[in-house]
């Protein structure tokens, strides 16, 4: 208000001033041009001295105020680049609608996040809302519309292919002078701040496990050893019929009891004591001690190992049975009764000894295989598994040398292959 009067102040005033110049200037020529004229030439004078004024002030009036609408133009047209700077400059998507969420403004990061250019977007219904978080929004309006502010809201949007991301949500009123009032949305994208707060949340349970897991370990642990000893005892003094049974028993018994103190130590890494283990030995031994659990799903177990009969890997005995308990316990419940697991060796490339566990099962969605080393990620049935297994077995096998994949097809069954390095002895070393 103070510039249009400062405006008209001015334009009145410099009007005044051209009009005194021009009438001073004019009495000045006629004082010395015509004074001695008649009545009409006097006449003809003023009359061209009114019309010369009214000229010349219009142009000046005219000039004046198209100067002014120029600078105004100007500082309206910096006004506007520093606001689309500022709109383009933001880091967040910024859209802005009206009340029937028809897009009127739309930012660069908006292109890039949602995946629509600000052509097709503007003066088209907004399409960045799933159906789900429609009258999410509408509520989100109605708030803003009662000045309640509408900041810092975790929901969701929708990219141009139609999947849903995590989003921080901002609305805002945006009202224009004789305008009905717009709605400013300002959306962060997230995805990166909610995958870190679950692995923290991953974090969080494995550390309270392993608070939990201190606190019972001498009540697994205790049973197990005072089994343990009665085992040993038996066989001691049984007949020799009993003791091919009784050292089976005696052997799932300890690893029974390796297992356990390897998950309670899963959280922290421990000293383990490798030696060269016989491979082929070692995947009988952990396929007979799952037998009778086989037998009992009236399925099929097939172990070949033939062709690494002799070979040795240099490995903790209660580590390399743990990997393959967790492969073969993951088939037998992949499978349905009646099912076949598939266990076999063989010699790789560069020293190294191939083990293939395939079993017919259900198969795992290609999306769920990029995830199925992480700390309690299971595909299984709630209740049905904890996610530790291949967690388990993919940390011992890094810390053997070796290294786990998984191949699976939906329907057609899991093939977990295994590769470890072959410890030599001299001589066969020298032959090689």
């Amino acid at each position: 208000m103070d510039e249009k009067r400062w405006f008209w102040v001015t334009l009145t005033l410099s009007c005044i001033t051209v009009i005194s110049v021009v009438f001073a200037a004019w009495e000045l020529l006629e004082n010395h041009f015509f004074r001695g004229a008649d009545y009409l030439t006097l006449h003809v004078l003023y009359i061209t001295r009114g019309v010369a004024s009214s000229l010349l002030l219009a142009f000046w009036a005219a000039w004046f105020v198209l100067r002014q609408r120029g600078k105004a133009e100007e500082v309206l047209r910096r006004s506007r680049e520093r606001y689309r700077g500022l709109l383009e400059d933001f880091p967040g998507a910024v859209i802005l609608f009206d009340g029937g969420l028809r897009v009127v403004e739309w930012n660069a990061p908006a292109e890039k996040m949602y995946g629509y250019g600000k052509v097709e977007a503007c003066g088209e219904a907004l399409r960045t809302v799933p159906v789900g978080k429609m009258e999410e929004l509408r509520e989100f309006m109605r708030r803003v519309e009662r000045e309640q502010a509408v900041t810092g809201v975790e929901t969701t949007r929708l990219e141009r292919n139609g999947r849903e991301f995590p989003v921080e949500l901002s609305l805002r009123p945006f009202r224009e002078s004789g305008e009905p009032v717009y709605f400013l949305e300002a959306t962060t994208d997230i995805r990166e701040r909610v995958r870190l707060r679950e692995k923290m949340l991953e974090i969080e349970k494995l550390t309270s496990m392993g608070k939990m897991a201190a606190g019972t370990a001498h009540h697994l642990n205790s049973p197990l050893a005072a089994l343990l000893l009665r085992v040993q005892l038996m066989r001691e003094r049984s007949a020799d019929g009993w003791k091919g049974d009784l050292e089976k028993l005696e052997e799932g018994l300890q690893f029974c009891k390796h297992f356990v103190q390897r998950l309670l130590e899963f959280t922290r890494p421990v000293a383990a004591s490798p030696r060269r283990q016989d491979l082929a030995a070692t995947i009988t031994s952990v396929a007979d001690f799952l037998a009778p659990v086989v037998h009992s799903r009236r399925a099929r177990l097939e172990v070949d190992v033939a062709e690494v009969r002799g070979r040795h890997v240099m490995a903790d005995r209660n580590h390399l049975e743990t990997v393959l308990l967790v492969l073969l316990s993951n088939a037998m419940d992949a499978i349905a009764a009646g099912g076949e697991i598939e266990v076999r060796a063989r010699m790789g490339e560069a020293g190294r000894m191939e083990v293939a566990v395939r079993d017919n099962g259900c198969g795992i969605h290609a999306a769920d295989l990029e995830r199925v080393f992480e700390p309690f990620f299971t595909t299984k049935d709630p209740g049905k598994g904890t996610g530790l297994g291949l967690a388990i077995a993919h940390n011992l096998l890094m810390e053997l040398g070796g290294s786990i994949r998984l191949e699976s097809e939906v329907g057609k069954g899991t093939t977990a292959r295994l590769e470890l390095p072959e410890e030599l002895t001299p001589a066969s070393g020298g032959a090689r």
